[in-house]
């Protein structure tokens, strides 16, 4: 019997997908649930599993191409077997039966491994660098290849380049690279973006981690980092400041009273940003766990259209990086977006004494369409007041 093979369903704000990869060929044998193709929106790549176990009898749609909800993409019958090869007319003697019998091992020991074994981000690395994924030793999860996999195996040789030559190399814009672009030229179009400043002195946070951090993980599972104390002292500053938790709908202010916060994620695609959903009731170990497995599925190309949408307010980390200083972009249509950068130990005057403390920049990018100075400044004053005493975001004071 055959069975359709169609795009799933799209969320209602993504019109189309790109058809990345087909990871079969008509004749394959496929299991249920295998993975066939990988589908690229704007923000995710989904994949496309087998409904049936069967063979892959016909692909209507090429890689490359643009599709749309519910598009027909390939017919599997279901329950057959992948066709072997033609009898001869008379059995081959046994020298020529092994002679043949060989390509046909180098191709099975050639082939790629299950599409199973290695998800979106590693088959996109390795088409970007040309590795063999048949050949690089995956160490995930039941031997699967992963990115980082794929970027530890040797690079493949390239063809020489005449001397003198200046080579280039055209490659086009993913969807998600192109869908980053088109927004932040927005946001700089239709907002009045300005930024403020402000440092803040870590001393007290990092005391804390160190006197709880093997008590913390061992409790809850999970490593007392710097996220949950800026997520915690970040919705403490909305809460008294609610213009920069706000959005502009026209000429209408809409006032969220929920606070769903982005985190920034830095991936081989792009920047994405995860949504922390009523982030004012989780507690100190909730917020790590959900922002550690935001940052696993945001690299291992797992995240879900759900966990990229809405959004109040973001947060952004560029100092993992190294960045001391920067100046993000909201968010739009979110109002402002909160910049940590890299921490650093420097000398301050504190109680006429110059001591070595270690300091992080703090940057605020606002919409000074609806956000004044003022707001903004003070804004950054209660995170920065609420990290130097973190007894303020236990107390609410």
């Amino acid at each position: 019997m055959s069975t359709e093979i169609k795009v799933p369903k799209l969320p209602e704000s993504v019109a189309d997908a790109t058809l990345v990869t087909w990871h079969k060929k008509p004749g394959d044998a496929v299991a249920r649930d295998e993975n066939l193709a990988d589908l690229e929106t704007d923000k995710v790549v989904l994949e496309v599993p087998a409904p049936v176990a069967g063979v892959l009898k016909e692909i209507k749609v090429a890689a490359g191409t643009t599709v749309t909800s519910d598009q027909l993409l390939a017919i599997v019958e279901a329950g057959a077997t992948a066709a072997a090869a033609p009898a001869a007319a008379s059995a081959p003697k046994p020298a020529a039966a092994k002679a043949a019998s060989a390509p046909a091992a180098a191709a099975t020991a050639a082939a790629p491994p299950a599409a199973g074994k290695s998800g979106p981000a590693a088959r996109r690395a390795a088409a970007e660098s040309g590795a063999d994924l048949s050949k690089v030793t995956g160490t995930g999860l039941g031997g699967a290849v992963t990115k980082s996999d794929v970027q530890a195996a040797p690079a493949v040789a390239a063809a020489p380049i005449a001397a003198g030559t200046r080579g280039e190399k055209r490659v086009p814009m993913t969807r998600l690279r192109a869908r980053i672009a088109e927004r932040l030229i927005s946001a700089q179009a239709t907002q009045a973006l300005l930024t403020t400043f402000n440092e803040v002195d870590l001393t007290a946070v990092q005391e804390l981690r160190a006197r709880y951090k093997d008590k913390f993980e061992k409790n809850h599972g999970v490593k007392l980092g710097f996220s949950s104390f800026f997520v915690r002292a970040s919705i403490e500053a909305l809460k008294r400041f609610p213009l920069v938790n706000a959005a502009i709908d026209g000429n209408d202010i809409v006032y969220r009273e929920f606070y769903d916060i982005g985190m920034a994620v830095s991936t081989d695609r792009g920047l994405v940003v995860p949504v922390l959903r009523d982030a004012d009731t989780l507690n100190f170990a909730q917020i790590e766990k959900a922002v550690g497995d935001f940052a696993g599925r945001a690299r291992s190309g797992t995240l879900t259209m759900e966990d990229l949408t809405g959004g109040t307010f973001s947060i952004t980390n560029g100092g993992v990086f190294g960045s001391l200083l920067s100046t993000p972009i909201v968010n739009s249509p979110q109002s402002a977006i909160l910049g940590m950068h890299k921490i650093q130990d420097r000398p301050v005057a504190v109680d006429g004494q110059v001591v070595i403390r270690p300091m992080m920049y703090l940057a605020l990018t606002y919409d000074h369409r609806i956000i004044d100075g003022k707001e903004a400044v003070q804004f950054l004053v209660t995170i920065k007041d609420c990290l130097e005493d973190p007894g303020r975001l236990l107390l609410g004071v």
